[in-house]
């Protein structure tokens, strides 16, 4: 599962730093080395005209400062590199490499999306203490946004309910759904438990959460028990639900990276055919 390596520490303010490492997206794609994961140097930020000052802070990497910046959708990439989908790096790179890559992908998207204020029209500016941006026309502040979702493995018995998303990858997974205002997470739990799949479910137990980068969720992760109703798969976002007991084979899973892989392992189901990487 995807987690900060120990060696990493956050920081608001900028390093100075002759060669730091630049974590540089155009949308959701990052740009990496042609062929491997080097990161852009400082030849390479200059050519996309990256100016070190407008860069955002992310942390320490061990001795090497890390930051993030974008640049508009349709950049070329500088010679010798690429731009790719961060997603597609998912069993490609480390856990640690991932981790601080997808904190630098939500701090360039804030600092993309918040450049004026959303209550005036006013140009903003970043603060040096801490990632916010503030308006001084009208003292409207923006920090970076995390937009919480669960997701939640229920469980009947010795058996597990997975599912396959319409609109996701054709892999299967456990449920998840964004918590909405005013709701808790078990209050999500239940809700998205009902909509999608038409069950009940109790005993609803936290397992873990992970920052989810696409582009600045956090999932928090629970598991629960089945308390009634028949598995009735709402055909918008669920395509597909079974339960999957003792000695079935199972479909293919969620990427191994990811909190929802960790989930469905930790409770499968004894016997069950080995997950697919």
């Amino acid at each position: 599962m995807i987690a900060a390596p120990a060696t990493f520490s956050p920081l608001a303010a900028p390093r100075p730093d002759p060669a730091p490492l630049t974590f540089v997206f155009e949308g959701d794609a990052i740009l990496v080395a042609r062929g491997g994961l080097g990161l852009p140097d400082v030849a390479a930020c200059d050519a996309l005209g990256i100016d070190p000052a407008a860069t955002v802070p992310v942390g320490l990497w061990g001795a090497r400062y890390c930051r993030a910046a974008w640049v508009p959708r349709g950049t070329a990439p500088p010679a010798g590199h690429a731009f790719r989908r961060l997603r597609s790096l998912f069993g490609v790179a480390d856990e640690g490499w991932l981790a601080i890559a997808g904190r630098a992908r939500q701090l360039a998207e804030w600092d993309r999306t918040h450049r004026f204020c959303g209550a005036c029209g006013e140009a903003t500016r970043r603060l040096a203490a801490e990632h916010s941006r503030l308006c001084d026309a009208c003292g409207q502040s923006a920090w970076p946004r995390v937009s919480p979702a669960m997701m939640v493995l229920v469980r009947r018995g010795d058996a597990i309910l997975l599912a396959r998303h319409a609109r996701g990858t054709g892999r299967w997974s456990a449920l998840a759904g964004f918590v909405e205002a005013g709701e808790s997470l078990e209050d999500t739990v239940h809700r998205e438990v009902r909509e999608e799949v038409g069950l009940a479910v109790a005993g609803v137990r936290y397992f873990a959460s992970q920052s989810w980068p696409f582009p600045h969720s956090l999932m928090v992760a629970f598991t629960a028990e089945h308390a009634g109703g028949e598995l009735a798969p709402d055909g918008d976002e669920i395509a597909e639900a079974r339960w999957f007991g003792p000695g079935d084979a199972l479909p293919e899973l969620a990427a191994a990276q990811s909190i929802a892989r960790a989930l469905i392992d930790a409770h499968l189901p004894a016997g069950a055919a080995a997950a697919t990487p």
